[in-house]
């Protein structure tokens, strides 16, 4: 006689197991990673259970977990040595979708003031997840508890279930799917295996697939430092960003508060970027007690810190009912946030300890943390202390930190300069630079096309407001001796501005220059000539800045600008020329010269008069 009992869902379950089945989860392929959660948090209260000194059946047997995969039959096992089920247990549990029965001993656990344990299960529901790709679920299970009897639960879905009596079992659970014909490939070793790596790699039991054990890297995240030898950290870090290089830095880290978080950050000896392979994606992976939970986590850290690999792992993810994402944004703010102020105290911290080592890291990651500063508000002041250039007070080849430059200022100077150049030999004969040296004013030189918005976007360091230099409103220490008298160089600034008419903005008389005959200025107060350069570069259709008339200063101690003044006294279309020449070569200078062909034709004609004039 049989004593086997058909149960029936009620309509409003039948309901919900559909959108289960349905709509609940993204990838089919996720139920593998449900069911070894389930059976992680079995074998994780059996432990808990044993280490309380509570009596087991079986106390012999070690939680574990094995799945076996039978193409021939399409069916995929799972198998777990864990707390196991009761009856009622089975009832409770399977019988009734959404109740979870870790839910129910978490939350006995903390009405009996016992310690946590380490447990993801919170919605009850994933489980059923397994009909997303099967025709029929078996379970077949045995609870720890002395004096309990082995039961079978199988169901095809909707229609409910069925109850009976098993035989003699072991402690545990069993659960067999009978795969649908569209989902056999999951009786198949390779995409099993393809899956649990992906997923469940670090579920701290033993997994074996087929009789081959599959989680041999340990989640070390989850261990103390002081315990991890060098090579154990290497080894994690070729697992999750598989490449073979060592990395440069490694960042391990727990906090408790504000959130609860093990973290391990990796940042590669290689800047794939600057390689040519595009824009790379990050490869930080969440985890919620070792269950991955999203690969690749978007919004986990800024876009700027995307060169980081490794995983994050926190319990205090409100994640969504299908564990698939999170449920709280503003949460994720939050973690987003604590990760990315804890990295940038790290690297200022390995400034100090490990000047070369930062230099390697700074060599190859440099813009991406100018980029941070662009777009990132929140950390804009961290990472400009992360900054680093040359000077004109440092040896050729080394830079230095913004706060090092503040700490040498003298009290007279108010401001942070910096000066846009290719090189430092440009940077040092730029007209520019003449007023700093004259005043010994350290003047950061800024080699990269791009710093200039950096340090438009930073505006301030240590209540120190960042000016380039071209920009800066200074006059020379001692004022050279003129060739020219004060009435003599006004006069010769209001003829240069008649005489080049509407090209220039403004001719003055200049208090900067020593060595140079004249300097070009981009007549906006706020551009300067080579952001103006770059975003034409980087806007050359609608959008670009229009084309700026030049301010010219003229220093009136030069020969050249002298010579002019006698010129137009005795020959003015001549001095016109050179004057038009001067100017040009000033913007050639300055950058802001875009067409050079007339200048071109013009430095001929004037070689020819010269020459002309020699042979008559």
């Amino acid at each position: 006689m049989s004593t086997s009992e058909k149960h029936s869902f009620q309509a409003e379950i039948q309901q919900l197991l559909d959108i289960v089945i349905h709509s609940l989860y993204t990838d089919r392929e996720i139920f593998i990673r449900e069911l070894i959660s389930n059976a992680a948090d079995a074998c994780e209260k059996l432990r808990f259970l044993q280490s309380s000194g509570q009596a087991v059946v079986e106390p012999d047997t070690t939680p574990s977990i094995r799945i076996t995969t039978d193409e021939a039959a399409g069916t995929l096992t799972f198998t777990d040595t864990g707390i196991g089920m009761s009856r009622t247990e089975v009832v409770e549990n399977l019988g009734t979708i959404a109740h979870s029965g870790t839910k129910a001993f978490l939350k006995q656990l903390a009405e009996e003031k016992k310690a946590d344990a380490k447990l993801i299960g919170q919605f009850g529901v994933g489980f059923y997840s397994a009909f997303m790709a099967a025709t029929q679920v078996s379970v077949l299970t045995r609870s720890c508890r002395e004096g309990e009897e082995a039961c079978r639960w199988t169901s095809q879905g909707a229609a409910g279930y069925e109850l009976e009596p098993a035989g003699p079992t072991p402690r545990g659970t069993q659960i067999t799917l009978q795969l649908k014909e569209d989902a056999k490939s999951f009786a198949t070793e390779a995409e099993v295996e393809k899956i649990i790596r992906r997923y469940s790699s670090f579920v701290p039991f033993p997994i074996e697939l087929n009789g081959k054990r599959l989680n041999t890297v340990q989640a070390i995240w989850a261990r103390s430092r002081h315990e991890i030898k060098e090579e154990e950290y290497n080894e994690f870090y070729q697992f999750v960003a598989h490449d073979h290089e060592a990395p440069l830095l490694r960042l391990h880290f727990t906090a408790d508060a504000p959130l609860a978080i093990q973290s391990l950050l990796f940042v590669p000896s290689t800047n794939f970027e600057s390689m040519g392979m595009g824009r790379v994606d990050s490869e930080v992976n969440l985890y919620c007690k070792k269950v991955l939970i999203q690969s690749k986590a978007k919004h986990l850290f800024p876009e700027w810190l995307r060169f980081l690999k490794g995983v994050v792992d926190s319990e205090d993810l409100p994640l969504n009912i299908s564990r698939e994402t999170m449920q709280d944004s503003a949460l994720m703010q939050k973690l987003n946030k604590v990760l990315t102020s804890r990295f940038l105290k790290f690297l200022e911290e390995t400034s100090e300890k490990d000047p070369d080592l930062f230099t390697r890291f700074y060599d190859e990651y440099s813009r991406f943390l100018k980029e941070g500063v662009v777009t990132d508000f929140t950390h804009r002041e961290a990472l400009g202390k992360l900054l680093r250039y040359e000077s004109s007070t440092t040896e050729p080849g080394k830079r230095t930190s913004l706060a090092e430059y503040v700490r040498r200022m003298p009290a007279e100077q108010k401001e942070i300069y910096c000066l846009l150049a290719p090189s430092r030999e440009a940077a040092l004969s730029s007209p520019n630079y003449e007023v700093f040296a004259s005043r010994k004013f350290e003047v950061l030189f800024l080699s990269d096309p791009w710093d200039e918005f950096v340090m438009e976007h930073l505006h301030t360091f240590d209540g120190k407001a960042l000016k380039p230099a071209e920009k800066a409103e200074l006059d020379l220490a001692e004022k050279p001796a003129s060739a020219l008298t004060d009435d003599q160089a006004e006069g010769l600034a209001k003829w240069l501005k008649e005489s080049l008419g509407e090209r220039v903005n403004e001719v003055r008389v200049s208090k900067r220059l020593v060595e140079s005959p004249a300097v070009a200025l981009d007549s906006d107060k706020f551009m300067t000539a080579s952001m103006r350069r770059l975003l034409r570069s980087a806007k050359r259709d609608a959008g670009a800045p229009a084309p700026a008339r030049s301010d010219l200063e003229i220093n009136p101690a030069h020969k050249l600008v002298a010579q002019i003044e006698g010129l137009r006294q005795k020959d003015a279309p001549l001095a016109a020329k050179v004057a038009e020449q001067l100017f040009d070569n000033a913007r050639v200078a300055a950058g802001l010269l875009e067409d050079p062909r007339e200048m071109l034709r013009r430095a001929n004609d004037l070689l020819a008069e010269l020459l002309a004039s020699k042979q008559a």
